[in-house]
């Protein structure tokens, strides 16, 4: 008589519950599921060096912090790591089964769809809208909106006031009448920061951009300056260092965190736990200082109160 192990008695369980209908591949899946198919989905959107795509041959290649991050938690439990790639008006669909949008400063939610991911990972900033949607992870990196503009253009970086809203008014007052470039639905959108009441002429691009086509599509004369948060300003800085300057913020500090459905509290709890055994252990840091190794000179703080919090807790 062969034995089989308890996974493969799950797996079995869950095989038949599919074939008789009881469950379809597309409902919401928590930990034990997932367990038990053996296979964690990664829903991901190309940004920074969050998510990264490129072609080898005839292949795709994925990397990237939140890839090696995912990839690593999916091991950590047992399971096979699978990537879906998204873009900025599906992902939350992918994730929830409904599509959602924020318009007009709400949530507006469309047509039901296949769930085809189990986690949202690619720099997610936190938003109360997006907590209306899903449930977040303890955060794992800072970020913020900043202008940024052509280094020809007028618009003159602001001298730091020392507090963080009174350089915000800064910012958005000499965006009167000014050019800048957003995009609706990522944390570059408009709506989010009260642009619109500036009487800037805010510019949407007309075709489907990545984050990181903002600062080529600016430089390519689409607008004079362009909304850029903190991760793509880094990688900006460096490629572009003369040819753009950063103005000043337009958002106060925010936290970037992996999303999770609702429906699947076991799967947040069983990554916070990994998310805290990595600090402990030192690969979140060396994940940060790879792909991220100047954002130290920006939020020091932040990182020394992680590496702080996990010495106390040794």
């Amino acid at each position: 008589m062969r034995l089989i192990t308890v996974k493969q008695l799950a797996q079995h369980c869950l095989l038949l519950l599919l074939l008789s209908g009881v469950i379809s591949p597309s409902m919401a899946r928590d930990l034990a599921e997932i367990k038990a198919e053996g296979v964690l989905r990664h829903v991901g959107i190309p940004y920074a060096n969050f998510v990264m795509q490129f072609s080898e041959g005839n292949q795709v290649i994925n990397s990237g912090f939140d890839i090696e991050l995912m990839q690593g938690f999916a091991k950590s439990i047992d399971v096979r790591y699978e990537f879906v790639p998204a873009n900025w008006y599906n992902a939350f669909g992918q994730l929830t089964g409904q599509q959602a949008l924020f318009i007009d400063s709400k949530v507006q939610l469309g047509n039901k769809v296949d769930v085809t991911g189990d986690v949202m990972a690619h720099g997610v900033t936190i938003f109360d809208w997006r907590k209306q949607l899903i449930d977040f992870s303890d955060d794992y990196f800072p970020s913020a909106v900043w202008l940024v503009a052509k280094i020809d253009s007028d618009l003159m970086p602001i001298t730091p006031s020392g507090n963080i809203l009174d350089d915000i008014n800064q910012v958005k007052f000499m965006l009167d009448s000014r050019q800048v470039l957003a995009m609706k639905q990522s944390c570059l959108d408009p709506d989010l920061y009260g642009l619109y009441q500036t009487n800037a002429n805010i510019i949407l691009p007309t075709k489907q951009l990545q984050l990181n086509e903002m600062v080529p599509a600016m430089l390519n004369d689409e607008a004079e300056s362009t909304l850029l948060d903190l991760a793509d300003s880094l990688i900006a800085l460096q490629k572009w260092p003369n040819q753009i300057k950063v103005i000043g913020p337009i958002s106060e500090e925010q936290r970037m965190a992996v999303g999770f459905r609702k429906t699947s509290p076991h799967l947040r709890q069983e990554f916070n736990r990994y998310l805290e055994k990595i600090r402990q252990d030192g690969t979140y840091m060396k994940l940060v200082k790879k792909y991220y190794p100047s954002v130290f000179n920006y939020y020091q703080d932040y990182f020394l109160s992680v590496t702080e919090s996990t010495h106390n807790e040794n």
